[in-house]
């Protein structure tokens, strides 16, 4: 699989999470195999004018490479210099985001709302490909209404605009992440373009992933919400692909998740945000485990990473003696 010249080592791709895939969680994903990881969706606007915040959003380190960076934004002039900015602080690929459907991105005319205006959106993608050498892609949602002539209409001005991949989430702007993922527009668009297309939504399980693989044709899966509290879900889909039965995610496995993301995040972010950070995010490795309700509550006021660390620790001691004693 390759993206322009970028090539993926497997077909798997770790969403563009607002707010969520930061650094220390990216390398998690990396270290379980994923192919390519996405940052969280930046601001053009706030690249161009230097807030400080947005440009935080761009850190980076080797070990997480290939790196795409998602942009946001309505004005071509403005997304195109954010996107030389992007590709200076060394991100391998630039992405739009055509299919954010938040109220607030909503209103800049930004996201889903490009997809009421193909002109503009062909005009914005246009001076994007112009102003950077690395690959580009897009991604979109099925668009205002199911039948997903917009997306496909979109796929195909963004192809005859020098895109390289196209990320296809076939839910309607309306549905957010509601009712049920249209898989059979990915094989449409797929059917439709010549470039590689990745396809992303309800992709609960590894099998999943290896279910929209067949049935729509596509290149590559794009995981989200699921990679959050198992970002193993890309190791077990690189064991079905490969012929294997999916790795069983174990206890431990969670257990080491969390500890590994702890130690990261206080490297790259510092303690205190760090620290933070993990009074609800670390709760995401327990799901579904038993004793999860006590070391959500536990986790909840953490301050220091030797605190959180013993948290950690006491909460395996305590789930490994229930499930010896089971």
């Amino acid at each position: 699989m390759k993206i322009g010249a970028i090539e993926l080592k497997t077909p798997t791709v770790f969403a563009p999470l607002a707010g969520i895939t930061n650094l220390p969680l990216r390398l998690l994903a990396k270290e379980s195999g994923c192919g390519l990881v996405c940052s969280e969706m930046v601001s053009a606007c706030g690249l161009v004018y230097g807030s400080d915040k947005t440009r935080e959003l761009l850190a980076s380190v080797p070990q997480e490479k290939p790196l795409s960076v998602q942009l946001f934004g309505s004005d071509a002039a403005i997304m195109a210099d954010a996107a030389q900015k992007v590709e200076a602080a060394g991100a391998d690929i630039v992405d739009i985001n055509f299919g954010c459907s938040v109220r607030k991105v909503l209103k800049s005319g930004s996201g889903s709302a490009l997809m009421r205006e193909s002109r503009k959106a062909a005009d914005l993608i246009q001076a994007v490909r112009d102003a950077v050498k690395v690959p580009l892609t897009i991604k979109m949602r099925s668009g205002w209404d199911a039948s997903g002539d917009q997306a496909l209409e979109l796929a195909r001005i963004a192809q005859s605009r020098g895109v390289d991949a196209v990320v296809v989430h076939p839910r309607t702007a309306g549905q957010g992440f509601g009712g049920q993922a249209d898989w059979s527009l990915i094989a449409r668009i797929k059917q439709a373009l010549h470039i590689p297309v990745i396809g992303n939504g309800d992709i609960v399980h590894a099998a999943d992933a290896v279910h929209m693989l067949d049935r729509t044709g596509c290149d590559a899966v794009m995981v989200g919400r699921a990679a959050m509290s198992n970002p193993m879900i890309f190791n077990q889909i690189e064991d079905l692909l490969a012929g294997r039965p999916a790795r069983i995610v174990s206890p431990r496995d969670r257990i080491a998740m969390m500890t590994r993301f702890l130690e990261s995040s206080v490297l790259y972010l510092g303690e205190k945000k760090a620290c933070c950070m993990m009074r609800s995010r670390l709760a995401w490795f327990a799901k579904s485990l038993p004793q999860a309700s006590h070391f959500r509550q536990s986790i909840r006021l953490v301050t220091s990473q030797a605190q959180a660390r013993q948290i950690i620790d006491d909460y395996a001691h305590c789930l490994y003696r229930f499930l010896d004693g089971r």
